[in-house]
């Protein structure tokens, strides 16, 4: 069985402002540590599930945070960023059985979160069809593209209760609460106890009730923060302007939707 890990930093327990997620500040070593240890306990529940193989992704700021001599033997790392439009999801195709995410957050826009956020820190919201979307139903989508389910996840209160809500297979573990700027958090080493623990079990489960659907066609939009981000982003192919702060995109294709991402981020 093959596994394919993405892994976030503002979602790892006790992470609850930005200078902890940055690597020129000193706070961040701490909290590099503690990234590496969530995705090494999440790769143990898989290989007590008979996972073969684990690829890992490390999706965070510069995409070097995961700490590479403390992974296990079994992992492939996927370090730094190649500008595909899968971004915190490159690699991923029809070989994997299945998807795990760790360290992941609320979305933009959510009170569930300090760090609250979807992909830029441009936007103030994203919808899709209406409904707002995390990097959670982003990345999502993008694994369902591949036929491949989005098994466990663990992060903040908000997003695993928004996976719960969307898809009850779908094995969740919430290393923390957030209430305004501040963090209730779980104890790091239950946080890997509890992952490890649960990895196993969803990955032991039935996972063909944890693939997401994927609609026909999808209606992007976009709540720009500042107007000139909205406009400049108008003359994306196919984008229309909403309002001074709002575009919106449609197309039948979700890779279309990552392809105008990766140009409007």
């Amino acid at each position: 069985m093959k596994v394919y890990l993405s892994a976030d930093i503002e979602g790892i327990t006790g992470v609850t402002d930005w200078n902890e997620t940055e690597s020129n500040k000193a706070e961040y070593g701490e909290f590099r540590q503690q990234m590496t240890k969530e995705v090494t306990a999440a790769c143990r529940g898989a290989l007590n599930a008979e996972a073969s193989e684990i690829w890992i992704n490390d999706a965070h700021g510069s995409g070097r945070n995961i700490i590479a001599e403390k992974l296990l033997r079994q992992t492939v790392l996927i370090r730094g960023w190649s500008e595909h439009p899968y971004s915190m999801m490159q690699e991923i195709d029809h070989s994997f059985d299945a998807v795990f995410m760790i360290g992941y957050h609320s979305r933009a826009g959510e009170k569930t979160g300090s760090l609250a956020h979807t992909y830029s820190m441009k936007f103030a919201y994203m919808t899709i069809n209406g409904k707002p979307v995390s990097e959670f139903m982003i990345n999502s989508y993008i694994a369902a593209c591949h036929n491949v389910p989005v098994v466990f996840l663990s992060g903040d209160e908000g997003v695993c209760r928004e996976a719960g809500a969307f898809n009850a297979a779908i094995k969740s573990v919430s290393v923390k609460r957030c209430i305004g700027n501040s963090t209730i958090n779980i104890h790091p080493s239950r946080a890997a106890e509890e992952i490890e623990k649960n990895s196993e079990i969803a990955l032991k489960g039935n996972l063909s009730k944890a693939l997401m659907p994927l609609p026909p066609s999808f209606t992007v939009k976009i709540g720009m923060k500042k107007s000139a981000d909205a406009y400049k982003s108008s003359f994306y192919p196919n984008v229309k302007s909403i309002d001074a702060y709002t575009i919106e995109f449609h197309t039948r294709d979700f890779f279309e939707v990552m392809r105008m991402l990766t140009f409007v981020v």
